[in-house]
């Protein structure tokens, strides 16, 4: 089947985030300049070195989340639940919701030419799994003798444990729930993972190996084991004050990233299967990049990995870098990590970038893990479907060393078309360029 003419479109949009599980409760609480970090909820924050983060407030792991669905679907999902982590059940409602964004129901579409790519982080199993296993390895002193793991400890885990974390399963899950039977695959790169299930979704649609496919992307930083991890390796904002406040990506006085969680799918189509069954058309996929670049010591090169994914996406799309209407920038509000990617654009748009607004959802929803570049790519969609940026929240010192336009204030044109970048720690980058509808 020829491809050269095969355009890929965005038809729906699901999502489940700190500032709400849908699109527009999304755009909203933008529009609004309303912060989703608060103190935590979710973990004993006692011990830890910070006390605020943005959780998905509004998501309860119940039926009610995952949209209008049909009684049988309903009761399939509510039976699924008990062998899904919080996790997973984001990924799964986000995409449940983005396929009735799109108005696509079982029986309106070719089951066989229809697929799921699924982008998320390694994802941990919750300590309490094993409480009772640990428990009866106890000798009389109550040390855990590890011998008896195997008889004793193991039999107290439950056996489907392993299904509730493992990073498949979010495509799985969702094939099955609505009979997918097209291309399956899953993405664990981190905050990388979204724009590369964007990429994935698109080249399969585009080499003539499906029609429409559900891209999404599920992640938490929130988490009894994670969060400890990243508090250890990584820059968070350690500051007292109002918790609002807190992420600031590219201002002068940034103190590090905000942990969060969600999930966000998107339908992707060829154009024609969109324009037969008349779709709503949010956007169009022009192209994308991917870039892996460190050190012989391991160390990420964020600066030249964000620089070739730039380079990249534009080449595929054929635009230059003068046709970006604005860039939504991974925009972490790490000291480090901000510079480095001021530092790419800059070298791609050089003084011309200073014409090209930069955007940054993380300062409203904090690092989502591999989440946030789809729900930053959806906040972009209804920036331009609005025709209004929403500003870069707390950016107030501009810093010589992030030589950008930050968005700030009112009245900012988004243009026709975002360039939505994400990356890694260890120097994973991925773009996506996607037109206005």
């Amino acid at each position: 089947m020829s491809t050269a003419s095969r355009r890929v479109v965005i038809t729906g949009a699901g999502l489940v985030s700190p500032l709400g599980n849908s699109k527009q409760a999304l755009w909203d609480a933008l529009q609004a300049g309303r912060s989703g970090v608060a103190p935590i909820r979710c973990l004993p924050s006692e011990a830890l070195p910070f006390h605020c983060a943005a959780e998905a407030w509004d998501f309860t792991g119940k039926i009610e989340d995952f949209g209008e669905l049909t009684a049988e679907l309903k009761r399939t999902i509510r039976k699924g639940l008990k062998v899904m982590c919080r996790e997973i059940q984001m990924g799964v409602a986000a995409a449940q919701l983005a396929l009735q964004d799109a108005e696509l129901r079982l029986g309106g579409y070719d089951v066989d030419r229809t697929g799921a790519v699924y982008g998320s982080d390694y994802i941990m199993t919750d300590p309490q799994e094993f409480t009772e296993g640990v428990r009866h390895c106890l000798n009389a002193d109550g040390q855990f003798d590890f011998r008896r793991w195997a008889v004793d400890g193991l039999s107290q885990v439950t056996p489907l444990w392993l299904l509730k974390y493992l990073p498949n399963m979010p495509a799985s899950h969702i094939a099955i729930y609505n009979d997918l039977r097209g291309p399956n695959n899953s993405v664990t790169l981190r905050e990388a993972s979204s724009n590369l299930a964007v990429a994935e979704a698109y080249c399969t649609i585009q080499r003539g190996n499906a029609d429409i496919m559900l891209a999404g992307a599920t992640g938490t930083r929130l988490h009894p084991l994670r969060t400890v991890h990243v508090a250890l390796q990584e820059e968070i904002a350690r500051s007292d004050g109002a918790p609002q406040t807190l992420s600031r990506p590219f201002d002068l006085h940034r103190q590090g990233m905000v942990l969060g969680e969600g999930a966000a799918a998107i339908v992707l189509e060829e154009l024609r299967s969109a324009e037969v069954r008349g779709a709503t058309i949010l956007g169009e996929v022009l192209g994308y990049g991917s870039s892996a670049v460190m050190d012989r010591a391991g160390k990420g090169d964020t600066r030249q990995a964000l620089e070739n994914v730039i380079l990249q996406t534009l080449g595929k799309a054929g635009v230059s870098p003068a046709d970006v209407g604005h860039i939504h920038a991974h925009g972490l509000s790490t000291r480090y990590d901000d510079a480095q990617e001021a530092a790419a654009i800059h070298a791609v748009f050089g003084t011309d970038g200073q014409n090209v607004p930069v955007t940054a959802a993380k300062s409203y929803i904090g690092n989502l893990g591999a989440a946030g570049g789809m729900v930053e790519l959806i906040a972009s969609l209804m920036a331009m479907r609005h025709g209004t940026l929403f500003p870069i929240l707390n950016f107030e010192t501009p810093d010589p060393a992030c030589p950008i336009r930050a968005a700030q204030g009112a009245g900012v044109s988004p243009g026709n078309c975002v360039l939505n970048l994400s990356v890694t720690p260890q120097g994973q980058a991925s773009a996506v360029l996607v037109r206005a509808a």
